[in-house]
């Protein structure tokens, strides 16, 4: 299984912004330290100095390098080498050769292309990736759209169908799975409602962009009182009912367990 056991809430933060370091780290689960799309090309020699020098817990940290195909991504592993930090997310992650140059690291694969999409299966088999991600906006403009959601907020079906295909990927390599971004800060019903549907479905984390959104994660992630204590009734009867048993009207297999379980586990 997957070694990744951050979560749920991942703040991303500029890298070229050291003051905001603590900030994030307070707040989030584990805070992604950004050096590519949260900073101008020409403040990422600054960015990769602020990384060296200023130095959070290795352990709840990620590094969002470059793409692999940069001169950044070289300068990024250059600076890398010169901190304790291990887990790497690498965007626009297509290839398994792409990963190989990441040997030294965990690695997050960000699936946010067609091919990276298409390629999410093969990227959740290489040994070092402990999780993959899936981003919404890369994705859609490397098709050569305007727009992941519809006007009510909803995804289109290209999204969802990205989403769902990194879930699977992840999932049948025993892999960790991220959830994207929700972009709108002020619209905090819209981001519990995804979260909640993350969790759900099997997302281990849910990335985010700003710092009131990490309680609403959270609050997301958490099982209520009430779906705790359900979860503990049916295990309470199961261990006495052999096989497949009734249940509150409901007939109840290990599949309906295992999801008992995952709520206490979540709990």
């Amino acid at each position: 299984m997957s070694g990744f056991s951050l979560g749920p809430a991942l703040l991303f933060c500029p890298a070229d912004r050291p003051d905001r370091y603590d900030k994030a780290a307070d707040r989030a689960d584990a805070v992604i330290l950004d050096l590519e799309d949260a900073v101008r090309p020409e403040q990422r020699a600054a960015a990769r100095a602020a990384l060296v020098e200023h130095p959070l817990d290795p352990e709840r940290t990620i590094v969002r390098v470059n793409p692999a195909d940069t001169a950044d991504f070289v300068a990024d592993l250059a600076a890398l080498a010169a901190t304790e930090y291990d887990t790497v997310m690498l965007p626009k992650a297509e290839t398994v050769a792409q990963l190989g140059r990441l040997e030294e690291y965990e690695v997050i694969a960000l699936c946010e292309s067609a091919r990276g999409v298409l390629a999410a299966a093969e990227l959740a088999a290489v040994p070092n990736v402990v999780a993959l991600m899936w981003g919404a906006e890369d994705l859609v403009a490397s098709l050569g759209g305007s727009s992941s959601r519809h006007p009510d907020g909803t995804y289109r079906a290209v999204a969802r169908h990205a989403r769902s295909t990194v879930l699977l990927a992840a999932g049948a390599h025993g892999k960790t799975a991220i959830d994207t971004v929700f972009l709108d800060i002020a619209d905090t019903a819209g981001l519990a409602a995804e979260a909640t549907d993350a969790v759900a479905s099997g997302f281990g984390a849910t990335a985010c962009i700003h710092p009131s959104q990490v309680a609403v994660i959270r609050d997301s992630y958490r099982p209520s009182e009430q779906d705790v204590a359900d979860a503990r009734a049916l295990l309470e009867v199961a261990a006495a009912e052999p096989g497949v048993f009734r249940f509150r009207g409901r007939m109840v297999d290990e599949p309906l367990l295992r999801h008992a379980r995952a709520v206490l586990a979540r709990a």
